[in-house]
């Protein structure tokens, strides 16, 4: 009598338009009884109603369709929008859309440009786990990667009591390009990553962009002694800075109520690197600005003052100047120490596509001087190797560098599909001489 019940139910919702899921599968694990209610509208819109409520609704991809923009919408009101690469003809991996933090509330979503005769539309499922497992024979042991996903640049990297947070630009659905977040994962020593979850999503400024994080020991901002200070490019049609907060060691984030804190009429405006510079007793922020580096102060985190900038006849310029950092370094065998600003390029790297270049000299709090203008000097020779920055109030003073290991040539066209890119390994970073000019050393962290 029961299979008969569930026969006719499954029967009579199949001929309203209603998928009714009982299955086990090897993505969801064990999903109760759930519905999915598909409404087609034409024209490539759709709206799905998520009658009973589970964790995930996952989501099939399938990587060469056009993207199809969704809208997940709780009582009316849109509360998350991004764009998925759903299954047309066939299935390449899931992603899961997380519905948590929603219980007892109307879940529907608009799916806009997906054809009503897409394969999606029977394999979408609801279910209380995603299996986020190794399935890839491609990933590395020591260069971390994303549990699924999309990631480029690292982000916001800061260290606070005993952890290495790292952050990174991350897209949790799909393993291609687009929707940028910011992922995050913890480490006691540089090699074991402890997956987190998203910690700063897309709003109504845009997407959000690389950027820096600061522990504000004194309480400059106002937001609470100790808090760690997220700062990051909203990505829209143009490009602003703004700031989030953390008050529990980086778990969770606050966006400041006032963003953006820094605007500017230029398109390529992003990246802010944020240190406190002692000797002029401020915050110091580096922007990357077209083809060049703007340097701005602040007492507080949140109000900024234009210094100076840097950037022209210097260097290599074939492509647009991104992801700077400003760390003081000692050159090994004497007393001194120097500033060194690093900026990231794409394309224009010596061997093609992106890369990651240099410049040694001082720094005053207001103005950054290149000790070597007429030379052009490179981080790193291979061609898996940009945007890379270091870690923020590292202990020892320690200036520990991590890139991105992979170019913008490919990145998108790499034999994995859970996941796409991988980082360098960690590395201590030092300055030494020859032949009169000072050169960077990096060596694998400890």
């Amino acid at each position: 009598m029961k299979q008969q019940t569930k026969r006719l139910l499954k029967s009579l919702c199949m001929a309203v338009g209603v998928v009714l899921l009982s299955a086990v599968d090897p993505l969801a694990g064990y999903a109760t009884e759930r519905t999915i209610d598909i409404k087609h509208l034409g024209e490539g819109q759709s709206i799905v109603r998520v009658d009973a409520q589970a964790k995930y609704l996952l989501l099939p991809v399938e990587e060469s369709s056009p993207e199809s923009k969704l809208y997940m919408i709780v009582d009316n009101d849109v509360v998350r929008t991004f764009n998925v690469r759903l299954a047309v003809n066939m299935v390449d991996y899931f992603v899961p859309v997380d519905l948590s933090g929603y219980a007892d509330k109307h879940i529907s979503f608009n799916f806009q440009l997906a054809p009503e005769s897409a394969l999606c539309w029977k394999e979408m499922k609801l279910s209380d786990q995603f299996d986020s497992s190794n399935r890839e024979k491609f990933r590395p042991a020591y260069h971390f990667s994303p549990a699924w996903g999309w990631m480029n640049d690292p982000n916001g990297m800061v260290y606070k009591d005993g952890e290495y947070h790292l952050f990174y630009q991350y897209n949790p659905y799909g393993s291609m390009w687009g929707n940028m977040h910011w992922g995050h994962a913890i480490s006691k020593d540089l090699i074991h990553w402890e997956h987190q979850p998203v910690a700063i999503a897309p709003d109504a400024l845009g997407t959000i962009f690389s950027g820096s994080c600061v522990v504000d020991k004194d309480n400059t901002a106002g937001f609470g002694a100790g808090a760690i200070v997220a700062f990051y490019t909203s990505a829209s049609d143009r490009q602003v800075q703004s700031m989030a907060y953390s008050l529990d060691n980086g778990r969770t984030f606050k966006k400041y109520d006032r963003n953006p804190i820094l605007t500017s009429t230029q398109r390529d405006f992003r990246d802010p690197k944020v240190f406190w510079h002692k000797e002029s007793n401020k915050w110091i922020m580096v922007l990357a600005v077209g083809q060049e580096m703007q340097l701005y102060s602040s007492p507080n985190l949140k109000d900024w003052t234009y210094e100076s900038s840097f950037g022209e006849g210097q260097g290599a310029h074939a492509g647009v100047w991104e992801c700077p950092d400003l760390i003081e370094l000692p050159v090994k065998g004497t007393e001194l120490k120097k500033w060194v600003l690093i900026c990231n390029i794409n394309p224009g790297g010596p061997f093609g596509g992106s890369a990651t270049q240099y410049f040694v000299g001082t720094f005053d709090g207001k103005q950054f001087v290149n000790e070597s203008p007429a030379l052009t000097k490179w981080m790193d020779y291979g061609k898996d190797h940009y945007a890379t920055v270091t870690w923020s109030n590292a202990p020892e003073d320690r200036k520990i560098a991590l890139a991105w290991m992979s170019n913008w040539e490919y990145a998108n066209n790499v034999p994995t599909s859970q996941y796409r890119s991988a980082n360098s390994v960690p590395r201590d970073l030092a300055l030494y001489t020859k032949n009169g000019q000072t050169y960077l050393s990096s060596t694998p962290s400890p």
